[in-house]
């Protein structure tokens, strides 16, 4: 049915922006229902839910009503006077973080839904005039139309500006050009990120998803801790009627196409340069014929009232079970078919309490367990074949987290809200490998010295290299405080927001004797293999090993503290300010409960503006300036606030015995030696971090504008610019800091100078160095130039979002999405795709100038053109359609390799400088990844003998069958003059066709 959007008068836009003016905020779990009424001061509006939730305000003397803070859900709104019914509209759909205009009284039109994303089937397209953020607002009716795999990060996707980031991060989400660690995720309200090193986290069984609140930048000062996006779940809750409901989904392995086999790169070196082993160019580096999965999902859920209107509770459960067989490469320890399972379990249940019309509370649970198991069985790629026999056992890794989240809610008078909310969580980390071999692991056997195995590879039956404690668990306890006071033109807010995570045992060790093997072969046997460590040249054929040596499991934790004050103005009849102040302190500790990093008044302001052009909220100019401040999680005392062991010690050998160990060792160098002077020794925590280190924050500004265009579509445009303003890293070159304190008259043998001080690059940092004796501390100031940079952190992005949308009028539904952005700098944020180094804000970036020479470019996470389309079509009351396209252009490239035009390695770092082949190499240098274009459909039929309830579905994604590489190895050489075999090549892939069937009733 369609509708003709009604023109509204001046002064009910002022009730519009007056009454709504606190109602869209961030993180929120709630929305807000607001109107006028002609001639109907002092008379009484009923606002019922669903669920049993009754509230009552008074008409003001301008014929107004405002009722915010209220679950969202759907509401019958009456309008009373002297207790009898004068008008009433029903199903009322309460979005997210927005608002409903009802107008109610004899010259009141039909209610109109303010949310410019969630529309419901009867809702005009209009455009709420009272929000200045950009969010995205995918609710469970959008989720059961669209073709979308089923977690959190995949209907982020569909908001503009958000990309997936690399594959080494489990394809977590970037949003803006941030990093993938600097998000929020929540869930009614509590956080759910991450707790240990912010990748990813927790999201709801897919079919308790009640709305999916998708922040791209702008929000409240309410909120912070991120300085990308919000992903903000509020899940469903029980009603006054009993629903019930199943599905069944299978993936099966018939239906999914094959991914490519994976070949060496085959190019034309410089000269001088060869690879590390000419036989491999062209030659078969993974076989993947087979490397299929399968996968079934069962989920159920119930909900409705244990005493009507008063008490209700919603439960839903989720169990999803893959399995499928993956083929090593060729360079692997030992060359394996892993048949592996991933077993993926949730659970999540609500009680809602309506204690009486002014108070309610809510309790929330959530369990959801990620259990990865994989067994190895020998393959032949002689034969390309499996050998069938069993070799050992892939890593069991089990994450299992459960959250606890109570909020109470009182609404005191009809202007005066007050909330609290608490949550606690615990995560099990578990991970080892069943029946770990005692052997040492042994890397590239492929390249060992035949002479001296006799003429053959010789391995063993060690499978992974690293283990972590199987008693790794982390913790979370969560407290907010808000109040919401309305005061003629302002909505006044304040509150606190405090954050506390406890993080045990984590972190990572070798298996077997806690040492490796790692096998190499150099082309130019007579050169020093470092120069910086006195590793001397091998020799020979350039055969080398080196023994690896790495532990650094420790505890730690992490307070997060935080207050706002915010004010919600409505300068005139068309104009919105929103005016906001957050404070945010962030503390650090070691496994010794003593602090390392503590960051106080820290001041992040946000001012956004709201323009109803033609006060009919048919055109609407906003814009938005913010600083947003972003916290370091518990990991970052890993191998920077507590003890860490990582060695090499290199050797040559004459032989090699049965378990795959070298025999008759003759030292290269002066014994273990270590890249960041990691030896074992816990610092002490005056000496981790610069005296006057700031919080890492970024500056925001943003301006737009939605426009409806007839009675049908909305169009709308957004510019964005972001730049980081602060970052935070580890800084490595001791010389640097020796140099400095000689320059102060201190002999720098009388410091116990470490490897890395966590520091802001590109600010002066001071930082106290502890005396050898023990005698107590030299404070030392570094500049930027005086450890050889050239310039500070730099990550700028700016973006041109575009967008047209047809909301859904009961027969179809589109939206498309253009972005053109771009996102450069020299640092990605707090980690380093290029090389998947996954140690928040402890990159290999700053640790010496050498690294940053050439290294201003496109970030990672920088995409040209991204075009999102999706929609869906009701043909027939029983069959719809529908589909998503993303086509987006590739990532950039890096190529790292030896220092300058002589391959030097000057920071002791190996391959890892912005040179390539003897020349700079900015990120980007190298080119870019293919383009890529998504296409995913899917067919719901629903039988009207069944009265619609029951449904089968058949979703396709990957409908084209497209396997480009999504990212490649940036590394140039193994060793100077020697490179890489598998430089250039795709690491990472577009998963190929699959194929989902799916059957569910819902009652």
């Amino acid at each position: 049915m369609k509708h003709t959007l009604f023109n509204r008068r001046s002064a009910l836009a002022l009730a519009v922006g007056m009454s709504l003016a606190g109602a869209a905020f961030g993180q929120a779990t709630t929305g807000a229902i607001f109107g006028q009424v002609p001639n109907g001061a002092g008379q009484t509006v009923k606002i019922d839910s669903e669920s049993g939730f009754s509230r009552q305000v008074t008409v003001d003397a301008s014929g107004r009503y405002s009722a915010s803070s209220l679950p969202v859900g759907n509401y019958t709104v009456t309008l009373l006077k002297d207790g009898q019914t004068v008008d009433s509209r029903n199903n009322i759909s309460l979005r997210v973080g927005g608002g409903v205009e009802v107008d109610l009284g004899a010259s009141a039109s039909n209610a109109q839904q303010l949310s410019a994303i969630s529309v419901s089937a009867n809702a005009l397209p209009s455009i709420d005039v009272t929000s200045v953020d950009s969010r995205t607002v995918i609710t469970s009716q959008d989720l059961q139309r669209l073709p979308l795999n089923r977690t959190a990060e995949s209907i982020a996707l569909l908001a503009p500006g958000t990309v997936s980031g690399s594959g080494y991060f489990n394809n977590a989400v970037s949003f803006g050009g941030a990093g993938v660690t600097e998000n929020a995720y929540y869930i009614n309200g509590y956080n759910t990120t991450n707790p240990l090193n912010a990748t990813g986290g927790v999201g709801l069984p897919y079919g308790a998803i009640d709305q999916q609140q998708v922040l791209t930048g702008g929000y409240s000062a309410k909120y912070g801790r991120s300085d990308g996006g919000v992903i903000n779940q509020v899940g469903k809750g029980g009603t006054n009627q009993w629903h019930f409901g199943a599905q069944v989904q299978w993936a099966p392995a018939f239906a999914a196409a094959d991914p490519a086999d994976v070949y060496f790169p085959n190019r034309a070196l410089p000269a001088g340069y060869g690879y590390t082993d000419p036989s491999l160019p062209g030659t078969l580096y993974r076989a993947r014929k087979g490397n299929k999965s399968w996968e079934t999902t069962y989920s159920a859920y119930v909900g409705g009232p244990l005493i009507k209107d008063k008490l209700f509770f919603f439960l839903a459960a989720e169990a999803d079970k893959e399995q499928g067989k993956s083929t090593s490469s060729i360079l692997a320890a030992n060359t394996n078919n892993t048949y592996y399972s991933y077993d993926r379990p949730k659970v999540y249940g609500k009680i809602d309490w309506n204690i009486n019309q002014n108070n309610v509370f809510e309790l929330s649970v959530v369990h959801d367990k990620n259990e990865y198991t994989g067994t190895q069985y020998g393959y032949d790629y002689a034969t390309g074949t499996g050998t069938g026999e069993l070799i050992g056992h892939d890593t069991t890794n089990k994450s299992s987290s459960d959250y606890y989240i109570g909020k109470y809610t009182s609404y005191i008078t009809d202007d005066l809200t007050v909330s609290a909310l608490y949550g606690w969580s615990k995560t099990e980390d578990y991970q080892v490998v069943p029946g770990g071999s005692a052997n040492p692991y042994l890397s590239r056997p492929d390249l060992q010295d035949l002479a001296a195995t006799g003429g053959a590879i010789i391995r063993n039956d060690q499978t992974q290299l690293y283990t972590q404690n199987p008693n790794a668990n982390n913790k979370t306890h969560g407290l907010r405080l808000d109040a919401e006071y309305r005061l003629g033109d302002h909505t006044l807010s304040a509150g606190i927001d405090n954050m506390y995570y406890y993080s045990s045992d984590e972190g990572q060790q070798l298996t077997g004797p806690n040492y490796a093997w790692l096998y190499g072969k150099t082309s130019q046997p007579n050169e020093p293999l470092s120069t910086t460590f006195g590793i001397a040249a091998p020799g020979g054929d350039g055969y080398y090993v080196r023994r690896y040596v790495f532990d650094n499991v420790t505890s730690m934790s992490v307070k997060q503290k935080a207050y706002y004050l915010e004010d919600k103005w409505q300068v005139s009849n068309n104009v919105l300010l929103s005016l906001g102040l957050r404070n945010d302190k962030f503390t650090n500790y070691n496994n010794a409960g003593q602090a390392y990093i503590n960051n106080d008044n820290q001041w992040a302001p946000r001012l956004g503006v709201s323009w109803d052009v033609f006060g009919d909220s048919s055109l609407k100019v906003y814009g938005n300036l913010g600083r947003y401040y972003l916290a370091l999680p518990p990991s970052v005392a890993i191998r920077g606030a507590s003890a860490s062991t990582f060695t090499y010690e290199y050797f040559t050998y004459t032989g090699v015995n049965a378990n795959g160990e070298p025999t008759g060792l003759t030292a290269l160098g002066p014994g273990p030696v270590s890249t960041n002077n990691e030896y074992g020794t816990a610092p002490d925590p005056k000496t981790v971090a610069a005296t006057n280190l700031k919080s890492q924050y970024q500056d925001e500004v943003q301006l737009g504008f939605d426009k409806s265009l007839g009675d049908s579509w909305v169009t709308g445009a957004k510019a964005t610019y972001r730049q980081l303003q602060t970052a935070i890293d580890d800084v490595c070159d001791t010389d640097a800091l020796a140099a400095k304190a000689a320059s102060m008259g201190v002999d720098p043998d009388t410091l116990a100078i470490r490897g890395c001080y966590i520091f802001n690059p590109g600010e002066t940092n001071t930082f106290r160095l502890d005396h050898v004796d023990g005698s107590g501390f030299t404070d030392v100031t570094m500049r930027n130039s005086d450890w050889g940079f050239t310039e500070g952190a730099k990550r700028k992005y700016y973006a041109l979002d575009l967008y047209l949308e047809h909301p859904f009028d009961g027969k179809w539904q589109a939206r498309v999405d253009y972005t053109f952005s771009r996102s450069y700098g020299n640092t990605e944020g707090q980690v380093k795709s290029d090389i998947g180094q996954t140690d928040v804000s402890k990159t290999s970036d700053w640790d010496t100038a050498a690294l940053m020479e050439n290294s201003y470019g496109l970030l990672a996470n920088h995409r040209r053109h991204q075009l999102k389309v999706r929609g869906s079509y009701q043909v027939t009351p029983e069959w719809m359609v529908s589909g998503a396209l993303r086509v987006q252009s590739g990532a950039p490239k890096s190529c790292i390799g030896y220092y300058g035009t002589n391959e030097g390695d000057p920071s002791g770092y190996y391959a890892n400088y912005h040179w390539c082949a003897g020349q700079p190499s900015a990120p980007g240098a190298a080119g870019s990844n293919p383009w890529t274009k998504k296409l995913d459909l899917n067919v719901t039929y629903r039988p009207a003998f069944a009265d619609h309830k029951l449904a089968f579905g058949l979703d396709v994604f990957n409908v084209l069958n497209e396997t480009k590489a999504l990212q490649t190895d940036a590394t140039f050489e193994d060793d100077r003059y020697t490179v890489s075999n598998t430089y250039n090549q795709g690491i990472y892939f577009e998963a190929p066709r699959y194929v989902r069937l799916s059957a569910s009733y819902d009652f």
